[in-house]
């Protein structure tokens, strides 16, 4: 704008002519033509850089934003994917000519995003923690399904914690938190949530929640406050909110593969760790772990962990069992009928009664299915012996070995049913080892009976009398110690015959 007011005050004050202008100006005639009938300040349009080394790759770019754009959101690409897979085909470009033709291409095909306005946050070291959850693909065990994402954020350091689940449930809750707060050793003064119902019963006006019970004594347990933020305002927790996309990009795009979900979880936790090395968003002279470092020691340390399951009231079927998330768990036959507790966790499936644990179960995601602890139905087997052969419990019992054969050739004698269940009786004393043992040197000896394998157990599980002298007082020693006379059993022989 200097050069066009210096050609109108040249032109029109001083009275210069054009070709003087230009002369001393250094510019071209028209130039000066052009801006002596400029008055307002002249806009340019940026016309967008060509991306040379790009062309012969816009075809395949192409082809990769078309076909994501029939998937989900969340399985879709961000341009540093869409980058790195490009210069797997001999891309050598920069990312910016990339990012600029992804930018141009869900512009033209969706319109231009409206910017929204948010309000920085500023946090002070262990005041607060954000927490979300997020659902994401994997394989594990060479299966492709859906699960769910467990996130935590540190608002001061940034520092994360991830876990994942098969399910979204209350349970997967507590667990999550009790193993976050172990990952930062310690406790943050303050979580931010959305309104989830397993942390918020009943939202009020403005802030105020009713949340949940068991919830609340997680609270109480490691002594955090609770904060919901208000509906449809995820900006309060921005941070998080962010790191399900970020963490989406880095650790499940492309798709993870994992055997189980215990190898999955520690994965992810050796992620958290090396992502921790990347440089703060607004201290970027540090890294969020040495952040963290500073952070660490103000967050409260934890005296026990949370035990977090989630309770209900059960009564035991007369198959003593019980029914948990369309699963049917056993229990022991001396509950049958009775009204148990049973505690479910992330897990574990626990029931108690009479404030003891009587069973313990791995849990399990399917449906349907049976899961049975065959001593439990010890007892019952000791009234119907015949349910050895067909119960749904020893069917699927995967016995040793040893065990198995001579089961087989006992179940083939005359009352072998009972025979073998007296044997499982001592076994339920002497140990499942115990009877395998025994079942070894039955077989050794070429005689399979259920007697032999019953005399073996009952040699290894006898008491064991310590080989000690005997003392005799001297009183009652023997002067004259007797002599064996064998002719006394010949006497008694020829007796015998007389009569």
């Amino acid at each position: 704008m200097d050069i066009i007011y210096e050609i109108r005050r040249r032109y029109s004050v001083q009275k210069q002519t054009i070709t003087a202008i230009a002369r001393d100006m250094g510019i071209s005639r028209p130039t000066v033509r052009k801006h002596l009938n400029t008055v307002e300040e002249p806009k340019y349009e940026r016309v967008q850089p060509a991306s040379p080394k790009l062309g012969q790759f816009e075809e395949q770019l192409t082809q990769w934003l078309t076909d994501e754009a029939k998937l989900a959101r969340p399985r879709r690409r961000t341009a540093h994917r869409l980058f790195e897979g490009l210069q797997e085909l001999g891309y050598s470009g920069a990312y910016d000519s990339v990012q600029r033709f992804v930018k141009r291409w869900k512009s033209a095909k969706h319109g231009p995003k409206l910017t929204e306005a948010f309000v920085p946050l500023l946090f002070q070291p262990g005041d607060a923690c954000q927490f979300d959850w997020s659902h994401e693909q994997v394989e594990l065990g060479g299966v492709l399904q859906k699960i769910k994402v467990a996130h935590f954020r540190l608002s001061y350091s940034r520092q994360m914690f991830v876990v994942a689940y098969p399910r979204e449930m209350q349970e997967m809750v507590l667990d999550a938190h009790s193993r976050a707060f172990a990952f930062f050793g310690g406790v943050p003064a303050r979580l931010i949530y959305d309104n989830l119902k397993a942390v918020v019963d009943a939202i009020f006006i403005g802030k105020e929640r009713q949340f949940n019970r068991r919830f609340l004594t997680l609270a109480n347990h490691y002594l955090f406050e609770p904060v919901a933020c208000t509906p449809a305002s995820g900006w309060e927790k921005g941070q998080v909110e962010n790191q399900v996309g970020n963490i989406r990009e880095w650790l499940f795009t492309p798709l993870a593969r994992f055997a189980s979900f215990a190898d999955l979880n520690d994965w992810l936790a050796i992620r958290c760790k090396e992502l921790a090395q990347r440089s703060h968003p607004t201290q970027s002279q540090r890294t969020i772990a040495a952040c963290f470092a500073d952070e660490q020691p103000l967050l409260r340390p934890i005296t026990a962990r949370f035990d977090g399951y989630v309770e209900q009231m059960m009564r035991v079927s007369s198959t003593c069992l019980v029914r948990v998330d369309r699963n049917r768990y056993s229990v022991p036959a001396s509950a049958v009928g009775q009204a148990v507790s049973v505690r479910t966790t992330a897990d574990q499936v626990r029931v108690v009664a009479h404030g003891e644990v009587i069973a313990a179960h791995p849990r399990v995601f399917g449906r349907d299915q049976l899961i049975c602890d065959p001593w439990h139905y010890l007892p019952v087997l000791e009234m119907k012996p015949g349910a050895l052969r067909n119960g749904a419990p020893f069917v699927a019992w995967d016995l040793p070995r040893p065990i198995q054969i001579v089961r087989d050739r006992i179940l083939k004698q005359p009352r072998g049913d009972r025979a073998f269940v007296e044997l499982l009786m001592l076994a339920g004393e002497a140990g499942l080892d115990a009877l395998t043992v025994a079942c070894e040197l039955t077989l050794e000896c070429g005689i399979i009976s259920a007697p032999v394998v019953m005399n073996e157990l009952r040699r290894q599980i006898a008491p064991h009398l310590p080989a000690a002298a005997i003392n005799v007082p001297d009183g009652i020693a023997l002067t004259i110690e007797p002599l064996a006379n064998c002719t006394r059993y010949d006497y008694l022989l020829g007796a015998a015959n007389v009569h």
